[in-house]
């Protein structure tokens, strides 16, 4: 089972990100503090749970959890200001939407801007070593599939329902085909 949280003197928030990789869509960060007494051994890495799996344990997460927000960045604004600055700010609003205020900020990754002078942590591969990350990872995830699941519906050529925006070659061959649509990161490689 993952550790719970980094330290535990101060109330800490853990914070991860998801389609930093994508090249439509926005990108979604999620932030969740949980409870000092909580353990669930199913709080693990999104990208190792199943799809079924990770909707239960995000269900748990939003039932059990301290506090819990998540956010998101349009495309267009990581198109003006860039992934990583987008990243950040998604996890900057999500911390901005927690009921309660943390007093240390666990961070997936290994850039993060300051935040509300709020002592932060940054750890590579958070999202396998830390519950309160890992929780943020499956809250943000759900939130972003389940996101590109209904734009899909108004952009069926894609197979953002199954690719989720990331760059896989069907997805590269329909820009080709139908070309890009308003939900395009117009400053990624999209071919």
């Amino acid at each position: 089972m993952l550790n719970l949280q980094y330290q535990y003197k101060l109330l800490e928030a853990g914070c991860d990100e998801v389609g930093r990789g994508c090249i439509a869509g926005p990108v979604v960060a999620a932030a969740v503090i949980l409870p000092s007494d909580y353990r669930n051994k199913f709080i693990i890495d999104s990208k190792k749970l199943s799809q079924k799996r990770r909707i239960e344990v995000g269900q748990e997460i939003i039932v059990n959890a301290t506090s819990w927000s998540i956010s998101e960045v349009s495309n267009k604004k990581i198109d003006e200001i860039n992934i990583l600055n987008a990243s950040i700010l998604a996890m900057h609003r999500s911390l901005d939407k927690l009921k309660v205020r943390p007093e240390f900020i666990l961070v997936d990754g290994n850039k993060f801007k300051p935040y509300r002078n709020i002592i932060h942590e940054c750890i590579i591969k958070g999202d396998n070593k830390f519950q309160n990350i890992a929780a943020a990872s499956i809250l943000a995830k759900n939130y972003r599939d389940e996101l590109m699941r209904k734009l899909s519906l108004k952009h069926d050529n894609y197979s953002w329902e199954s690719n989720f925006g990331y760059p896989t070659k069907k997805h590269r061959d329909s820009i080709k085909k139908y070309g890009v649509t308003r939900y395009h990161r117009k400053s990624f490689k999209l071919l």
